[in-house]
């Protein structure tokens, strides 16, 4: 890419903040910086898409680590996001080797106007912003921009290469370090997903002996026996009904969220084998989930392979919901020919006869099937929100957390609406799309919510369900009573849900991010084994007498910068740059989407809904002060090199949710960055 094709010469705005972290306690300035490359990572720790940028970036930190500075900004969505001790945990959690701002005001947020969970921007070695990208999967693309800048600056004399200024932090030891989720063996020893430690640990009766470590405890994809094999951050755990474990080979089916994949755990020996997942991210927007050819190498660092050229109905504007191959509501596939993205959670569902994950990193549910192997689409459609309806219909947002109640009701804790919602089975309401080549209920059923607002709303509030709030919530048990207890994670809390009369209590408090919860019956009454994974342990409290506590301490809205706008009619233009040797592709039909919507919607008097062209007139109510634009945008680009026959595609996408506040002669135009 050229220089004069980048953005035009912009100085790149200080980096003010409440303070850093992994600098060794100094501050960091851009004149300190100078003749570093920078990418500047605005992210949020609960936002599933900023853990993929992470994971993203680590290879290219790794590869040019003399000339690039990563500086992550921290820039919190939620009320506990902006707690400093929250972020230095967030930090430790996710293995973050760069120097991170802390920005709880959303100052350098606004200073270079992110609009989105994450937005990357790159700052050349003379202190120029020259790109400046929203979402993910922009690893490629910056990798060539920054050997672009090393040649350029090279040339000039103004690159300096050299250590930056990241100081690793003490390294701390401990049994359980950021343990995801537990469940009891059939013996009454506790396995754990140790998440921090990439293994699982057995731990004994009493929550803190070791009894042995399945994994290596080194990040990888890589099966074999318990000392040899690699997990990567793994959360959920499911055990595996008794007469299916001798068929399967495996005890526990165990969520291993980084690797993208599903693992087989055999307790008799430890060994571990992957039953689904390529070890490679499903990119939302991406030609096609599934692998061309079955790839059973489970090496370390093994380079993703390229997306394939879409087919033609698989054009951005086609629907894709049953597109063939898609791996969605076609049907099953082959679950090792399935690029998954960060499986969170996983249940035994008896209505399909087969196991349910939580795709947190796409927002859906999938059925596997361990026996065939194969796994499908069975709820959601990847947009992000909060939507009830038909269970293919209807929006997740990051579902973390999996139970069935006895009535066979499908409980999920819905992270990013800070939701509670629930699966009724059976027939599908009128307009359900009924899954092609399916068996069983997989795919139909109901989706209702019992708590949550939108994706913007939270805070800790009991009482009727209609105002009950919650805030990030990672994990859902079923109590004997039937009722639901919840991991309340960012409010610190298990909260109940009671079904029959709709009301929600707080069972216990002041715990360090519960994210999950195991309920056990015991002489003395029901005690909640609790996941208490900031603070590395489990911790059991007992269930008091009665519904628990009511509390109220206030609701939440989060806040960031307002965009003001004029009244009436107003242009949103989404501008899309492909990436670097790369043009649009319209060759199986019109090579963009764009859906507007609003809330409330009343802001909106005209310009909502899908329509191909990026760009849109919006007519804004008068009557209605602000809300949130939310502009979802698809574009798809291809190899420009006219000398490849079949040359490589992608669909770029990118959701925003943009504040705004009418005012009367406000500005008339919002211009919207889409990169390849």
């Amino acid at each position: 890419m050229p220089p004069a094709s980048r953005l035009p010469k912009v100085r790149a705005s200080e980096l003010v903040g409440r303070g850093w972290l992994n600098t060794g306690g100094r501050d960091v300035a851009l004149a300190d910086l100078r003749g570093k490359i920078v990418v500047l990572d605005f992210w949020t720790f609960c936002c599933i898409n900023c853990l993929h940028v992470l994971d993203e970036l680590r290879e290219l930190e790794a590869r040019h680590r003399d000339v690039l500075v990563i500086v992550g900004v921290h820039s919190p969505k939620f009320a506990h996001e902006a707690d400093p001790v929250a972020l230095a945990a967030a930090v430790d959690r996710y293995e973050v080797h760069h120097p991170v701002l802390d920005d709880p005001e959303l100052t350098t947020w606004s200073a270079y106007t992110a609009r989105a969970w994450p937005t990357l921007v790159v700052i050349d070695p003379e202190g120029y912003v020259v790109a400046h990208m929203a979402g993910e999967g922009h690893a490629h693309n910056l990798d060539v921009l920054v050997a672009d800048l090393v040649a350029e600056h090279d040339a000039k004399g103004t690159l300096h290469r050299g250590n930056g200024p990241y100081v690793a932090p003490i390294p701390t030891s401990g049994t359980l370090r950021f343990p995801g989720k537990a469940i009891v063996l059939p013996g009454g020893t506790l396995l754990v997903a140790d998440a921090g430690h990439h293994s699982l640990a057995e731990l004994a009766p009493d929550c803190e002996t070791l009894v042995r470590r399945i994994g290596s405890g080194e990040r990888g994809l890589v099966d074999g026996g318990p000392a040899d094999a690699r997990f990567s951050e793994p959360n959920g755990l499911c055990l595996v009904p008794d007469g299916l474990r001798a068929r399967l080979g495996y005890d526990v089916l165990v969520a291993d969220t980084v690797n993208h994949a599903l693992r087989g755990v055999r307790l008799s020996d430890g060994r571990v084998t992957t039953v689904a997942g390529t070890g490679q991210q499903y990119m939302v927007g991406g030609a096609d989930n599934v692998a061309p050819e079955p790839d059973r190498a489970r090496e370390p660092g093994r380079a993703p392979e390229p997306d394939r050229a879409p087919e033609p109905d698989r054009a951005p504007g086609a629907d894709t919901a049953s597109s063939p191959g898609s791996g969605s509501a076609a049907g099953a596939v082959d679950a090792l020919r399935l690029r998954l993205s960060s499986p969170w959670d996983v249940v035994w569902y008896p209505p399909l006869g087969g196991f349910v994950v939580a795709m947190a990193g796409n927002h859906t549910l999938w059925a596997f099937d361990g026996e065939q192997r194969t796994m499908r689409q069975v709820g959601g459609t990847m947009n992000e929100g909060l939507l009830d309806g038909p269970l293919l219909e209807a929006w997740f947002a990051q579902p973390s957390g999996l139970a069935v109640d006895a009535v066979d009701r499908l409980w999920v804790a819905d992270s990013e609406v800070s939701g509670l919602r629930w699966i009724e089975p059976g027939s599908p309401e009128p307009g359900a799309i009924e899954p092609a080549g399916g068996t069983g209920t997989g795919g139909t059923g109901t989706v209702r919510t019992a708590i949550g607002q939108g994706l913007f709303d939270f805070g800790h509030r009991d009482g009727g369900a209609d105002q009950a709030l919650l805030q990030h919530p990672l994990g859902v048990a079923v109590l004997p009573d039937g009722s639901i207890a919840i991991a309340d994670t960012y409010n610190g809390s298990v909260r109940r849900y009671d079904p029959t009369t709709r009301e929600v209590t707080t069972l216990a408090r002041d715990l360090a991010e519960p994210s999950g919860v195991v309920v056990q019956e015991t002489e003395d009454g029901v005690v909640l084994l609790v996941v208490e994974s900031a603070a590395h342990r489990l911790v059991r409290v007992a269930l008091p007498r009665g519904a628990g506590d009511r509390l109220d301490e206030g609701a939440h809205r989060t806040q960031r910068p307002v965009t003001e706008l004029g009244a009436g009619e107003v242009s949103l233009e989404v501008v899309f740059t492909p990436a670097h040797g790369q043009k649009y592709d319209d060759r199986y039909g019109p090579s963009t989407r764009l859906s507007v919507s609003a809330t409330p919607p009343e802001l909106l008097l005209g310009g909502a809904g899908e329509d191909v062209p990026l760009t849109r007139v919006l007519r804004l109510n008068p009557d209605v002060p602000g809300g949130v634009l939310h502009v979802t945008a698809k574009a798809a680009s291809c190899d420009a090199d006219d000398a490849v026959e079949y040359p490589a595609c992608h669909l770029n996408s990118q959701d925003w949710g943009v504040p705004v506040r009418v005012v009367s002669g406000g500005p008339s135009t919002l211009a919207l960055p889409l990169h390849g």
